[in-house]
């Protein structure tokens, strides 16, 4: 991907056809080594093709894709309406009843404020 970033910045840059060397010194400029043999493939890939026509056929490629709704698991079943069809008549239980929380101490109680 980093070789690919090189090259479309070159190419952006004017240089319609950049060399593995211009690949490597724009990557050893922001201190990346170039990995030779992955740089190679991309160069030959490349060779003789125009940018701005690649990026148009991938765009109208990734149009294609179906990239929405699939969300992850679903959520569980919605809970009965009110007064329930639970169980047809069935008496309704109360929720027990939660104990109130106990109050944190409070900075004063540390002897010192947040803002002293």
């Amino acid at each position: 991907m980093k070789h690919l970033a090189a090259y479309l910045l070159l190419g952006l840059g004017g240089n319609t056809s950049p060399s593995a060397e211009d690949v490597k010194g724009v990557l050893s400029s922001v201190g990346i080594d170039a990995d030779p043999d992955r740089l190679d493939k991309l160069i030959t890939e490349l060779e003789g093709k125009d940018l701005q026509e690649l990026i148009a056929q991938g765009s109208q490629k990734l149009a294609s894709v179906p990239s929405g709704g699939g969300g992850g698991g679903g959520g569980g079943a919605a809970a009965p309406a009110a007064g329930g069809a639970t169980g047809g008549g069935a008496a309704e239980e109360k929720a027990p009843e939660k104990e109130p929380e106990k109050e944190e101490e409070s900075d004063e109680d540390m002897g010192f404020g947040l803002f002293d």
